[in-house]
């Protein structure tokens, strides 16, 4: 069997959102049982078919890099974290659906990945809107989840998901909302499913079918590790 293509998604939140949980759950079809802090960065693969169903169909290898660590981390931990946005193809942004904060803080990673020097003004304005001229000239994929979904209260839920509405098109991405401990979330064939197939094909076609697939914007041309794949690196 020949090698598969693959691509590299960064899963970019604050952390308790539920980005392993969330990997796991993309990766595995599993709920995540014991969920641990992520040390580092954790890399774990989705084998995902490109346009299934049609002629064009082709099968690749996802990796998605769970990135560890506080957004408003020290300077020299950002500098040792920004290793892991080398040659980008996509990025996903997590999270918590109860935790307005975690929300607001998604502009500072976007930025933070995006090799980005300017300060986030979206951030903690009166609105609680994004600028969205900071993400006008961005060509990397992004999709946003909220997680949580089970534990907003019914009363609330159209507030939280209009708010959050707003934020996912501030970004020019489409928007997930589910609970990573029911895996029916992301049934074959739901509107979350097609929306997470979606984003994957976009990040394909940027990688391999774009004029310029080889050259993200907003990263450097670093070298990676020795060529090959990180591990992952957990507290047991």
């Amino acid at each position: 069997m020949a090698a598969l293509d693959r691509v590299k998604v960064l899963v970019l939140g604050d952390s308790g959102v539920g980005k392993s949980s969330l990997v796991h759950l993309l990766c595995q079809n599993q709920v995540l049982g014991n969920p641990s802090w992520t040390v580092g960065c954790s890399v774990d693969v989705r084998i995902h078919d490109y346009k299934e169903g049609t002629p064009e169909e082709k099968t690749y290898y996802i990796e998605l890099w769970d990135v560890g660590g506080s957004v408003g981390s020290a300077s020299s931990v950002k500098s040792t974290r920004a290793v892991f946005y080398n040659s980008v193809n996509g990025i996903i942004l997590v999270h918590d659906l109860t935790n307005k904060k975690s929300s607001q803080n998604l502009c500072r990673w976007s930025l933070e990945a995006l090799n980005r020097d300017v300060a986030p003004t979206g951030v903690l304005v009166t609105n609680g809107d994004y600028d969205r001229e900071q993400f006008a000239d961005n060509q990397i994929p992004l999709l946003v989840i909220g997680t949580k979904l089970d534990q907003i209260p019914e009363t609330k839920r159209n507030e939280v998901l209009t708010r959050t509405a707003f934020l996912a098109e501030d970004f020019n991405a489409e928007e997930i909302n589910l609970d990573c401990t029911n895996p029916r979330y992301l049934a074959a064939g739901s509107s979350n499913a097609v929306k997470l197939s979606r984003f994957f094909d976009k990040v394909i076609e940027k990688r391999y079918l774009s004029r310029d697939g080889n050259q993200i914007p907003g990263f450097s041309d670093r070298k990676r590790f020795g060529g090959g794949t990180l591990k992952s690196l957990h507290y047991d």
